[in-house]
């Protein structure tokens, strides 16, 4: 309580004042001025004066003509990005986040990230929240197929632009691999290791898949299937086991240790698996058993992990297919500002992707960490801009994609 006698204390930065006293009468007379001018209007005094107008001009608040006058600039809005991302746990989840925090600083985007964390009423929740925020667009990375058609509505009545990652939404771009050809890869590198070590033999091929994504996602185990079939055409329909995994690694370590243990004598078995988190947990499983030399697997998304796993002698993990996932933010975001821009964007938009075996991983892993070093890298800063700023000709490629946005 402020005593008798003692007036309140005003916690204010004079120099802070002064600035926008002169910042407001730009605004307000909406014109050019010379320096004299707002020294007589704001009675600051014009060395004051002079160095805050260069101060505001070099942050880009105000432009100087080439008269001497100074005018104040409507700066646009930034723009800002909503990433729902699968899960904080899953280190591929992680990655495309990483990615597109790079992507958006490049280019001068706000991304506000939550985590998903695999549920989907969280997902719903975190819709809602970009929603409210009033976010430009939204990037949605979330695995329950059931849930996608509530989200997706939410955010197409607020007019937002949806992205959707790996998991397709109705009302949204898609983007990210090509489920059913990824499939075949691994299912092509599991059927060679069948053929090259056990001639030809297989007891087993299972799809350790992830049901609550839906079909797209479910055509990766499809498509192992078919690349297996494509090689050993005489294997028996009931040789081929899909069992879902849910794309985590304690429920595959799970069912593929049932699995095993139902089958001690069997020796020739593939398994084909949606992701590398759920590959690592049915090595876990396989390797518990000892029963390593019995069975190959092939993951998905090259996680550091596995490449490390692969290079185990004896391991089990003979591939792993890589999704380019570094690759992931540049693309999201180019796709994103191409909405905003009012362009033609295709519906579903495909990464590359490429088989890494046991002998191509370590080359592989020399490369990600050379790329990473060069991103952090005090010498390299990416460069930032407002991403609805009229480039000039001399801009970066970085610049040129977060070009005018009305």
């Amino acid at each position: 309580m402020v005593s008798k006698g003692k007036s309140k204390r005003l916690y204010l930065i004079p120099v802070l004042t002064k600035s926008l006293d002169i910042l407001e009468l730009l605004q307000t007379e909406n014109q050019p001025m010379v320096l004299e001018t707002i020294h007589r209007r704001t009675r600051i005094s014009k060395t004051t004066v002079y160095r805050i107008l260069k101060t505001l001009v070099h942050r880009g608040y105000v432009a100087q003509t080439s008269d001497r006058q100074y005018r104040h600039i409507a700066r646009p809005k930034k723009l800002r990005f909503g990433f729902g991302s699968q899960s904080a746990e899953m280190p591929f989840s992680e990655a495309v986040a990483a990615s597109l925090r790079s992507a958006a600083t490049a280019v001068g985007i706000d991304l506000i990230v939550l985590d998903n964390r695999y549920d989907a009423d969280t997902a719903k929740e975190n819709a809602e929240t970009f929603i409210r925020e009033r976010v430009d667009v939204i990037i949605e990375f979330q695995i329950d197929e059931h849930a996608a058609p509530i989200i997706a509505d939410k955010i197409a009545e607020a007019r937002i632009p949806l992205i959707a990652v790996d998991i397709p939404h109705p009302h949204a771009v898609y983007f990210g691999v090509d489920n059913y050809r990824v499939g075949r890869e691994a299912g092509g590198l599991l059927a060679d290791y069948a053929i090259n070590h056990w001639g030809g033999k297989m007891d087993w091929i299972i799809g350790l898949d992830i049901e609550e994504a839906g079909p797209l996602v479910q055509s990766r185990i499809t498509g192992a299937f078919e690349g297996v079939r494509a090689r050993l055409p005489s294997l028996p329909v009931e040789s081929f086991v899909r069992i879902d995994g849910r794309g985590m690694r304690d429920r595959s370590y799970k069912v593929i240790l049932e699995f095993l243990n139902r089958h001690p004598k069997d020796k020739h078995i593939l398994i084909a698996a949606a992701n590398d988190t759920s590959a690592m947990g049915a090595i876990a499983a396989v390797r518990e058993l000892k029963r390593e030399r019995s069975v190959a697997v092939v993951g998905q998304d090259c996680l550091d992990e596995m490449l490390a796993e692969m290079q185990r002698p004896g391991s089990p993990a003979i591939a792993s297919i890589f999704h380019e996932v570094g690759l992931y933010g540049t693309r999201l975001i180019d796709i994103g500002l191409a909405l905003l821009r009012g362009e033609t964007v295709a519906p579903y938009n495909y990464v590359e992707h490429r088989a890494i075996t046991a002998d191509r991983a370590w080359t592989l892993q020399q490369k990600e960490a050379i790329a990473a070093e060069s991103v952090n890298s005090p010498l390299v800063r990416p460069e930032s801009t407002s991403s609805i700023a009229k480039p000039k000709s001399k801009a970066t490629p970085a610049k040129r994609r977060a070009k005018a946005v009305k």
